[in-house]
């Protein structure tokens, strides 16, 4: 199983951990995450953008490969999303950087995946 793959796997099997356990909170917050990112006065590549340098800036590897997977299929480049690599470095500083390197390495998953 690849890089990709595997974190989607995981992703939904404890995603349907948390659901199943019926929490009203817990099932609010998803939905909300859910439709924070849906078509409004920003289009939804720029809102998952958004969240990617807010993930990169805040370090959570997990977050960062769910934005990059959905910016991947809405069509974002490489070249767009290195420019959005290079804001949370600036905005993030250094510490951005190994965050930037497993970006990078799940990007190219990314793409082999798609050409497979």
């Amino acid at each position: 199983m690849n890089k990709v793959d595997e974190f989607n796997a995981y992703r939904q099997k404890m995603n349907d951990r948390i659901m199943a356990q019926d929490n009203k909170v817990l099932k609010r917050f998803f939905s909300l995450d859910n439709q924070a990112y849906q078509e409004g006065a920003l289009d939804t590549k720029t809102k998952e953008l958004l969240g990617l340098i807010a993930s990169m800036v805040l370090r959570c590897d997990d977050c960062i490969s769910y934005h990059l997977g959905t910016a991947h299929e809405l069509g974002v480049s490489t070249d767009e999303v290195y420019e959005v690599f290079s804001i949370a470095n600036l905005v993030g500083g250094s510490i951005c950087i190994p965050h930037t390197r497993r970006a990078v390495e799940y990007w190219d998953a990314l793409d082999e995946k798609a050409k497979n």
